[in-house]
């Protein structure tokens, strides 16, 4: 029975001819249909359906090629048809330069072409003219142009230090006495030193041959493992088990760079009076990154600032001097203008020997603001332009504090060593030794460029450094002294 609306199943009709499964239907397929089919038996005919016809009706003895299955019954041998082929049109080409892997829909339209021309396919098709960027760029190091010039070496790596570990000596190497041993086990040195002071007597030697021969950082990180291991302060059991100058020596050593540093200019300016000769020696020897790591140490330490402390202990000409230093803004730019030199040098010509008393604010300027190598240039021209040096001109022109101030930066503009062996020696010379001073010196410098300083003290003084040091002092600070600059 049909119903209106639904195609019949396998008989023709108006709607879509669908194969029956397999034996499931009791009736063969008709050899030809009409619209008005009749069904077996049944008295009255199918109404038309709704549907629109989907192609030709199927003819007597076969079905119309149109039709999407295939024939069941005796006819289903029949190979069947499938609508002809029809090519596709080519890929449309992007105005961009690559082809779209698709064909446009109905509902699409081809890209207007672009009134400008297509793109480069790199953006440095064209030449730059600039040079590419190095993806590491650092700025070349110029070679000093005299001995021992400081702006030769780097700069510290931590100028802000925050812990003992960052106090390490990473400033303007030159040719150091001490190294850091390789390889380091700091539990085992801590065993040689607990070993050392533990029981009756002190083992002197073992104390000397450990300290004396770590870098500054290495010292540190035994302190650290001596207290892990054993409960105890380091610096303390050293303090109950030396004593006199060897006891300051070694003390010393284990402090942190900078927190010694920074001790020695507050003991410098602590109490009755000044010790000016070591602030200067600290200050105007020191470049930016060591002021600004001494103040910052400074300011942990004592809970005030360098400068203030710098300002209430010195007046004049001097203090201004050591305010300019504090700040630690001089410049580090190690092209040397020779214009900017020769104007430098015209202008204090002009504050000091042409005119009657002296412009100290413009020696203050120069010398405080100009780079190590600018400096050595103004020295130079100063030299061509008066035939005597500058630091002569300092001399004749300045007096007290002020004076050993200037001279100090530029002899350690000239030749930072010589600058070096010369404290030395003063620390040594005469009768009875500035011990406070030979320690500072050897401690500071000892990582630094002791060595170049051993080669400055014998040219100049004719002298060995060991030789003084063996003539001055004795015993286990003696050795320990001459560990210390590599003659032990």
């Amino acid at each position: 029975m049909s119903y209106p609306g639904y195609p019949s199943q396998g008989y023709g009709g108006a709607g879509p001819s669908y194969p029956p499964y397999p034996n499931s239907h009791p009736y063969p397929p008709p050899q030809h249909a009409t619209t008005n089919l009749s069904y077996p038996g049944i008295g009255f005919q199918a109404p038309q359906s709704p549907y629109p016809s989907q192609g030709a009706m199927p003819q007597p003895g076969g079905y119309p090629s149109q039709m999407p299955y295939p024939p069941a019954g005796p006819q289903a041998a029949a190979p069947p048809s499938y609508p002809p082929y029809q090519p596709q049109p080519p890929p449309t080409v992007s105005p961009y330069g690559s082809a779209t892997p698709y064909p446009l829909s109905s509902n699409q339209h081809a890209p207007t072409p672009s009134p400008y021309p297509p793109a480069p396919s790199s953006y440095h098709s064209t030449p730059s003219p600039y040079p590419p960027a190095a993806s590491n760029y650092q700025p070349p190091i110029p070679q000093a142009s005299m001995h021992g010039s400081p702006y030769a070496h780097s700069q510290p790596a931590n100028m802000y230090p925050s812990g003992p570990s960052s106090h390490s000596l990473t400033v303007r190497k030159g040719n150091p006495t001490v190294h850091p041993v390789q390889p380091f086990d700091p539990r085992s040195d801590a065993e040689v030193l607990r070993k050392a002071m533990k029981g009756f007597g002190t083992d002197e030697k073992a104390i000397i041959n450990v300290l004396a021969r770590r870098s500054n950082t290495q010292r540190q990180e035994i302190l650290l493992q001596f207290k892990t291991l054993y409960g105890k302060d380091l610096i303390s059991n050293l303090k109950s088990e030396l004593s006199g100058k060897f006891e300051d020596l070694v003390i010393a050593l284990m402090k942190p760079h900078y927190e010694f540093m920074a001790k020695e200019i507050h003991d410098a300016l602590a109490g009755i009076g000044t010790d000016e000769e070591t602030v200067i020696e600290v200050v105007c020897s020191a470049t930016n990154g060591e002021i600004h790591a001494i103040k910052s140490v400074y300011q942990n330490m004592y809970g005030r600032s360098l400068e203030g402390d710098l300002k209430g202990d010195t007046s004049g000409n001097f203090k201004r001097l050591m305010v300019s230093l504090c700040m630690g803004n001089r410049s580090e730019d190690y092209n040397v203008d020779p214009a900017a030199a020769q104007a430098d040098a015209q202008a204090l010509l002009r504050a000091g020997e042409l005119r009657a008393g002296t412009d100290e604010s413009a020696f203050n300027a120069v010398i405080c603001q100009r780079s190590y190598p600018q400096l050595q240039a103004v020295m130079q021209e100063y030299q061509r332009i008066t035939g005597h040096s500058l630091l002569k001109a300092v001399k004749h022109e300045f007096s007290g504090d002020i004076e050993e101030g200037l001279m100090t930066i530029l002899k350690c503009v000239e030749n930072r060593p010589a600058y070096f062996a010369e404290r030395l020696y003063k620390s040594m010379k005469g009768l009875g030794t500035d011990d406070r001073s030979l320690i500072r010196l050897v401690v500071s410098r000892c990582e630094v460029d002791m060595g170049d300083i051993k080669t400055a003290f014998e040219a100049a003084y004719g002298k060995t450094l060991a030789s003084f040091i063996s003539g001055d002092c004795s015993g286990h600070y003696e050795k320990c002294l001459l560990a210390l600059i590599g003659e032990y």
